[in-house]
C-alpha cells in the first residue's frame, strides 16, 4: 500500500467528517431508547458503516469513468464538492433539533435503510473527490466504514447518556474540516502552498 502519512491523515480527517451525519443521527436514536442493546449497536454500526463504504466507491468509479474530461479542473471540483458538503453539514447542524425529535427507537431495515442512505449521500461526492485526489480507494472506504461504524455506535451511547448536547458541535466541526481540506487541495494545485 503506497500511502504516505499526510494522505493517511487526510483520509482519516475526511472519514471522521463524513461520519458526523451518522453520528448525529445515532445520537438522535440514542435519545429515543431506554437502554442501548448490543444488537442495536451492531445494527447501527453495520448500516451506517456499510453505506458509508458503498457510496464513496460508487462516486469514485463514476468519476474515474469521466476523469479524462475534467483533469484540468479537478482541483476546483474537489474544492467545490468538499466545500458544499462541509457547508451543508454546518447548515444542517442548526436544524437538527426538529429532525431528531422525529427519530424512533426502531432498528429494523425500514427505519435504518433510509437513514443510512441519507447519511451516505455526501460520501458519494467524497468518492468523486477521491478519484481526483488519486488515493487508494479500498483503504479509504475501509477507514471510512470503520470510523463511521465506531462513531455511530458511540452516538447511540452518547445520545442515551448525555443527550443532544454533542450533536451540533460534532456536525459543525465535521463540516469545517471538509471545507478546510477542500481549500487545502485548491491552494496546493494553484501553487500557493506545498505539502
Amino acid at each position: 500500500m503506497n500511502l504516505y502519512v499526510p494522505a493517511m491523515i487526510e483520509i482519516l480527517l475526511i472519514s471522521v467528517s463524513v461520519a458526523m451525519d451518522a453520528f448525529a443521527v445515532s445520537i438522535g436514536k440514542g435519545l429515543t431508547v431506554t437502554r442501548v442493546r448490543p444488537v442495536d449497536v451492531i445494527k447501527t454500526a453495520l448500516w451506517f458503516g456499510g453505506f458509508q463504504a458503498l457510496f464513496p466507491l460508487l462516486g469514485f468509479f463514476a468519476a474515474n469513468t469521466f476523469s479524462k474530461y475534467v483533469t484540468a479542473v479537478d482541483h476546483w471540483i474537489i474544492f467545490a464538492l468538499l466545500a458544499f458538503i462541509g457547508g451543508n453539514m454546518i447548515r444542517e447542524a442548526f436544524g437538527e433539533e426538529e429532525e431528531n425529535s422525529r427519530e424512533t427507537a426502531q432498528f429494523d431495515w425500514r427505519h435504518m435503510l433510509p437513514l443510512a442512505v441519507a447519511c451516505s449521500i455526501d460520501a458519494f461526492a467524497v468518492g468523486v473527490s477521491f478519484a481526483f485526489m488519486k488515493v487508494n480507494i479500498w483503504f479509504s472506504v475501509i477507514v471510512i466504514s470503520v470510523v463511521t461504524g465506531a462513531f455511530s455506535a458511540a452516538g447511540l451511547y452518547i445520545g442515551r447518556v448525555f443527550g443532544a448536547r454533542w450533536q451540533k458541535p460534532a456536525q459543525i466541526a465535521g463540516g469545517a474540516v471538509l471545507v478546510l481540506l477542500g481549500l487545502k487541495v485548491l491552494l496546493e494545485h494553484l501553487g500557493f502552498i506545498a505539502w
